[in-house]
């Protein structure tokens, strides 16, 4: 969803002030990472990474193999387990200061993770189950929502995704587009604040790929936040609001796609962005 002309954004990470609204529109930060760092055998993936994202945004993570996109993007919902640093979703926020992993802080990685959607390159659907029930099961396991009020709306959102037809059908008889469609709607179930996608279009072939991006370009027009780790720099610079690029371990540049693919400031996402088109 693109922020409306009156909304501007500084380069660097954080907002250069107070941004001017309109009476229809107001901002509001939905995420926010502060510091984040990572370490894997003694190997600094993640060297002070911040970002804030307000919320209705499309925001794409782009760079390198190996730079760290994915990584980030997991320790958002603390699948990766930042060894410093803060995140906040909502209401939600976790701070870490390199002490050990408790079971108190698993606890509010659970409440942090109740706001968020994640979508990875793999589906990852139940294959003994149907779609329709692999988009019920979360809301049943983790809300306690009985299967007579989920049911309803799961099926509306394999309508939304295209896949209402579909809703008996097992995971391997779909194609690959189809099952990360139904990946979406399965995290869509747990009406996220935010929607995390970790290279979902990766493993699908340009025509299939297109759907996905498709279903995820209608969330955008209806207010979704989503954050997107991809290497499809057509999408990125189509859908975007803003473009962050990542090496190293670190963000470089953080623009909107025009000043991003047109414009860039650093050289290394110039050499990037002229390695990719």
């Amino acid at each position: 969803m693109r922020l409306p002309e009156t909304t501007s954004f500084s380069d660097n990470q954080e907002n250069a002030g107070p941004v001017p609204t309109g009476p229809a529109f107001s901002v509001e930060t939905v995420l926010r990472a502060e510091s984040i760092c990572k370490t894997f055998d003694g190997h600094r993936v993640l060297r002070n990474v911040s970002l804030t994202v307000e919320r209705g945004e499309l925001v794409s993570i782009i760079g390198p193999s190996g730079c760290g996109k994915s990584t980030f993007l997991r320790c958002l919902n603390f699948l990766e387990i930042p060894d410093t640093g803060a995140v906040t979703i909502a209401d939600d926020s976790i701070r870490r200061d390199g002490g050990p992993w408790r079971s108190s802080d698993e606890a509010q990685a659970h409440q942090l993770r109740a706001h968020v959607g994640m979508v990875f390159q793999s589906f990852n659907l139940f294959p003994h189950r149907t779609v329709l029930d692999n988009v019920m099961l979360a809301p049943q396991v983790v809300k306690h929502v009985a299967a007579s009020v989920i049911e309803a709306e799961a099926r509306d959102l394999l309508a939304k995704v295209g896949l209402e037809a579909a809703a008996l059908r097992y995971p391997a008889t779909l194609s690959g587009g189809q099952q990360q469609r139904a990946a979406i709607a399965r995290a869509l179930a747990m009406r996220p604040d935010v929607m995390l996608y970790d290279e979902p279009t990766s493993a699908l072939d340009p025509r299939v790929a297109e759907e996905v991006l498709e279903v995820m370009r209608a969330l955008d027009r209806e207010g979704m936040t989503q954050i997107v780790v991809t290497h499809d720099m057509r999408f990125a610079r189509a859908a975007s609001d803003r473009i962050v690029f990542m090496e190293a371990g670190e963000i470089v540049e953080i623009g909107d796609p025009d000043e991003i693919y047109v414009n860039a400031h650093d050289p290394r996402t110039r050499e990037f962005l002229g390695a990719s088109l």
